[in-house]
């Protein structure tokens, strides 16, 4: 019983901590769109949710399978994150620079620009396989559910305080979630760096 909580505990912690990062692009995209439709409030965490689910069960497979290539292609993780997240949020400011519409909504958050932002945020999540490669596959799903759950969670209260403060911030909001989006690019970019 105490290893099944100690799994659960550790599973909750890894996923607050993966969630980070998408946390902040829901409240970036909260402070931008705050007058989003029921479904794209849930399409946005379940989108964060599902990259989180995947990516460290891709890096798991990795580790089971063609380690060396996925040990080789890891330094370029921070990279592809840190140019995904500067692009994203540097159209969002100049958006917000200029002085976009109410149409803004609709462009900042195309199921496209939704999809990058998943990869973005959940690129470094595939290092988690490295993390979880000891376990057998149903506890490695089981750990990747638990990082989902949370990570659902905690963007869909993102997005909802965002949400609050984008109508209260209006003009402003795009150019704060613009600035949020490259100050996470860069933080991915520079832990990423130094972790190495």
């Amino acid at each position: 019983m105490g290893s099944l909580f100690s799994f659960v505990l550790n599973s909750i912690l890894l996923g607050v901590g993966l969630a980070m990062d998408a946390f902040s692009v829901s409240l970036a995209n909260g402070l931008n769109a705050p007058k989003l439709s029921r479904g794209m409030r849930l399409a946005i965490p379940f989108t964060f949710a599902a990259f989180q689910f995947l990516m460290p069960m891709i890096g798991w497979f990795c580790v089971h399978s063609i380690a060396e290539t996925f040990v080789a292609v890891q330094p370029a993780i921070p990279w592809i994150a840190l140019i995904l997240l500067l692009f994203i949020g540097g159209k969002m400011l100049l958006d917000g620079i200029r002085g976009g519409g109410p149409e803004q909504e609709d462009v900042i958050l195309k199921p496209g620009t939704l999809l990058v932002q998943g990869i973005a945020t959940s690129i470094d999540a595939l290092s988690v396989g490295f993390t979880i490669a000891e376990y057998p596959v149903l506890r490695a799903l089981s750990a990747s559910l638990i990082i989902a759950g949370v990570t659902f969670i905690l963007c869909f209260f993102g997005l909802r305080i965002g949400q609050h403060f984008g109508t209260r911030l209006a003009g402003k909001a795009a150019i704060l979630g613009g600035l949020i989006l490259i100050g996470i690019g860069l933080e991915i970019f520079i832990t990423g760096l130094s972790g190495r």
